[in-house]
């Protein structure tokens, strides 16, 4: 039987195996897509004028996106940063409890 920290432990695990699964997905389907695109760009005017970069521009920058939250790039407001400051307001909200009651 599972204590309740292996099970916290493995349900962090599998959303974050989740989160990984749908970027793969998503990089497959920007692949897929965009390679169309591009062969029917070729086949309408031999890239004359590559309007399928405006697609894969904008998909990519979603695509960047979606990375850095898959992969916890964010280095401005990672996990630490948000452990900091949720125990910096509770101490500040316990030490304002404090005030209030002496």
């Amino acid at each position: 039987m599972k204590t309740f920290e292996e099970q916290k432990r493995y349900e962090r695990a599998r959303e974050r195996v989740e989160e990984l699964k749908k970027f793969y997905n998503n990089v497959i389907s920007y692949v897929l897509v965009i390679g169309f695109l591009a062969g029917l760009n070729y086949y309408q005017n031999e890239w004359y004028y590559p309007w399928f970069l405006w697609a894969a521009l904008g998909w990519g920058i979603g695509l960047t996106f979606h990375a850095i939250k898959a992969y916890r790039i964010n280095p401005v407001f990672n996990k630490d940063w948000e452990e900091q400051k949720i125990k910096k307001y509770m101490a500040e909200d316990q030490n304002k409890n404090k005030q209030l009651w002496e």
